[in-house]
């Protein structure tokens, strides 16, 4: 028979395991799908636009918030946190599920050799060129939001929410 302390920290802690099953089985389901879209983001149908956040740091990766005070500091680096997901030492766990990474690299594999001269394809339909401008977006976002932190950092802000 468990005490009322020990039914607590059991309760506790199955709370805290079913939320990270969840998010596994989201995650899952979410590349499952990004894959079997990915012809469709090959010929150019199913383009994903650079965030509007993502734009304007493109277009100002330095320069100073409209809000320099540390709640606008932080409101704009929760913002990028938004889109670019959670920053380096905010608590994030390096698991990695090596049996998932192959299932997904075949999967991919499979899927994109449904379509002869992939490389070529995804030029011409301009889904090739429009996926460098995402991923030059958000190395952007990613240089903003650590000039944003190193600038709360200077001010003596709390880190920003994860």
């Amino acid at each position: 028979m468990l005490s009322g302390a020990a039914l607590a920290q059991e309760a506790k802690q199955e709370a805290k395991e079913e939320p990270k099953q969840e998010q596994k089985k989201d995650t899952t389901w979410r590349k499952a799908g990004d894959i079997a879209s990915q012809p469709a983001r090959d010929v150019g149908v199913d383009k994903k636009e650079v965030p509007e956040v993502l734009q304007k740091a493109v277009e100002a990766p330095y320069a100073m918030p409209a809000n320099a005070r540390c709640a606008g500091i932080n409101a704009a680096i929760v913002e990028l946190n938004g889109v670019l997901g959670p920053d380096f030492g905010t608590g994030t766990e390096n698991n990695e599920n090596r049996t998932g990474k192959i299932l997904e690299a075949t999967g991919q594999t499979i899927v994109n050799s449904l379509i002869p001269f992939r490389g070529l394809v995804r030029e011409v339909s301009g889904a090739a060129p429009a996926q460098r401008r995402m991923e030059a977006a958000i190395s952007t976002g990613l240089a903003r939001r650590g000039f944003l932190r190193g600038l709360a950092k200077a001010k003596g802000c709390k880190p920003a929410a994860t």
